[in-house]
């Protein structure tokens, strides 16, 4: 994913050591240090270029991780929010979060995002035409430490069934329905979950 380059003043520009931020990055070494059933853990030596062509240096570890769906749904006719609540060890809480997961090898946005919600809630749109996708955007989570990219959407379902819900042996989830303004009344802390919300708070104020 290639950014933009920005062009700035020069007494806007504050970079230390002159580092040429439109030459590309060498990675001169990387080690997996861990290895783990979701993630692996990558210690990395990269070099930056600087304007007059020296190199740089800099050591980073990168948690490599699955991309992962995040998914806000609206129960249309209802006009109701499906949240769910679950432990969460980074912040050592019962968090309250929205629909998500991993995405599998192969698989689509779209795919993953319904299969998913399937799995962590029994909920199905009847068919293709109860389904009406808001792709809110691809996020990285902590592009810092990270390279999880986050697909984030909401589903708006005017009709759904309820199928059993497949969990894996770790996994303890509880979900439920609610209302708007229960659902910006929770507590939930978690980025992805917040972004879909906001996007939901600015399509609900823009349709009024």
């Amino acid at each position: 994913m290639n950014a933009p380059s920005i062009r700035m003043h020069e007494h806007e520009r504050d970079t230390a050591d002159d580092i040429d931020m439109d030459a590309p990055v060498e990675v001169r070494a990387r080690s997996t240090v861990y290895r783990g059933a979701i993630f692996t853990v990558e210690d990395m030596t990269i070099a930056l270029r600087t304007k007059g062509g020296d190199a740089v240096e800099i050591r980073r570890q990168v948690l490599r991780h699955a991309p992962c769906v995040v998914m806000l749904v609206h129960d249309v006719a209802a006009d109701r929010y499906l949240i769910e609540r679950e432990y969460r060890v980074g912040s050592d809480l019962f968090a309250y979060g929205l629909p998500a997961g991993l995405m599998d090898e192969g698989e689509s946005v779209r795919q993953a995002a319904l299969r998913e919600l399937a799995e962590e809630t029994g909920v199905e749109p009847v068919g293709d035409a109860d389904l009406t996708v808001d792709h809110v955007g691809d996020y990285y989570s902590s592009e810092g430490m990270t390279d999880e990219l986050a697909h984030i959407m909401v589903l708006h379902l005017s009709r759904y069934t309820h199928t059993p819900r497949h969990f894996d042996a770790d996994e303890h989830v509880e979900s439920a329905w609610v209302g708007w303004d229960e659902l910006l009344a929770l507590p939930i802390t978690a980025s992805n979950s917040i972004i879909a919300i906001q996007h939901e708070r600015i399509r609900r104020l823009t349709e009024r």
